[in-house]
């Protein structure tokens, strides 16, 4: 999956090399290759084993500039010891949680009869805990390849614009574990879960939909998650849950506008809250298709909660079709 990912960013920006920089978008500009990479580089991208097996995806442009010493790395880079030891700590936390908590949250218990025998809210909570115990062994694989990238060198991105400096490790970071648990907004978690795949996603597919002159909407959004789904593998699940995460995030949006839009400052809490709110139900909800992958546990799970996190989402496209915020006037031009 990986290597699927770094072979097609490599010819596309081969291909964008080619082009006049004129037109091209920063992402474009920054990380075109306008000169073909000898087999020795690009099998070392390729191939690069710090993150052969389970990531960070990074760019071959950013490759080469480490492996020859360009740019950020021309001159002598921070220690990389502690940040790397800070991912390992994490990683090992993050194995012993789902150690702890996957035999007390099975995803065989979906398909027992003893499931399907308790309460609304029971059901709805199980697979809350299930997501949530399943997210911890992505933490812990992602912690161990941020701390082999880092060590190597490759995660450096520079300094910070703060007084004294600070080492930034960002290249090798592929999840905010607390950003993910408790994100405000179903349209941050493509900013903290999975960065790195949801960057290149967002530069080789998202904004190549993007008709120039024009916005992005819903459509670009569910090509998107369609191209998602398929990288990850052809099974039912997948399909569904993008599908899913598509209308959660456009739904997550609508709210969001709405909470904007608000002066008083306890309502636009209270939006604030239910977004939250949102969020945690629909992606726990969701990523049962995720885990199970089959489309018959799939729709009999989210039969036992009456489709609750596919309703809410529509619910909420369909209000906000309803109840648009003012839009705010234009600023005149001066005459």
């Amino acid at each position: 999956m990986v290597l699927t990912l770094k072979v097609i960013s490599c010819a596309i920006n081969y291909s964008d090399g080619i082009l006049k920089e004129e037109g091209l978008r920063e992402a474009q500009k920054k990380y075109r290759l306008t000169k073909l990479p000898s087999l020795i580089e690009y099998f070392g991208y390729c191939l690069c084993c710090g993150s052969h097996f389970a990531g960070p995806v990074y760019e071959m442009k950013d490759y080469l500039d480490w492996t020859e010493r360009k740019g950020i790395w021309a001159s002598s880079t921070p220690s990389p010891l502690l940040p790397t030891l800070r991912a390992i700590v994490q990683a090992g936390i993050c194995m012993g949680l789902y150690l702890y908590l996957s035999p007390k949250f099975p995803l065989s218990w979906f398909s027992e009869p003893l499931y399907y025998e308790w309460g609304f809210w029971h059901r709805l909570f199980y697979q809350y805990m299930s997501g949530f115990t399943a997210r911890w062994k992505y933490y812990f694989i992602w912690s161990i390849s941020e701390a082999a990238i880092i060590i190597s060198g490759l995660g450096f991105t520079g300094w910070s614009e703060s007084s004294p400096p600070k080492a930034k490790w960002d290249r090798a970071k592929n999840v905010d574990v607390l950003g993910v648990e408790l994100a405000g907004s179903a349209v941050q978690l493509p900013l903290m879960w999975n960065i790195q795949v949801s960057t290149w996603l967002r530069y080789y597919v998202y904004e190549r939909l993007i008709q120039k002159g024009k916005k992005p909407g819903f459509l670009q959004l569910l090509g998107t998650q369609t191209v998602s789904a398929i990288w990850h593998g052809l099974y039912p699940g997948y399909i569904i849950f993008f599908v899913q995460s598509a209308l959660m995030i456009n739904g997550s949006r609508v709210i969001y506008r709405w909470q904007q839009a608000v002066s008083n400052s306890v309502l636009r809490s209270i939006l604030a809250f239910l977004n939250f709110a949102y969020t945690l139900l629909v992606l726990n909800y969701s990523c049962i298709g995720f885990q199970v992958l089959s489309f018959k546990e799939t729709l009999a799970s989210y039969q036992s909660v009456y489709y609750v996190g596919t309703i809410v989402p529509i619910v909420c496209l369909l209000l906000g079709n309803v109840i648009k915020p003012a839009r705010k006037p234009k600023a005149q031009k001066a005459e």
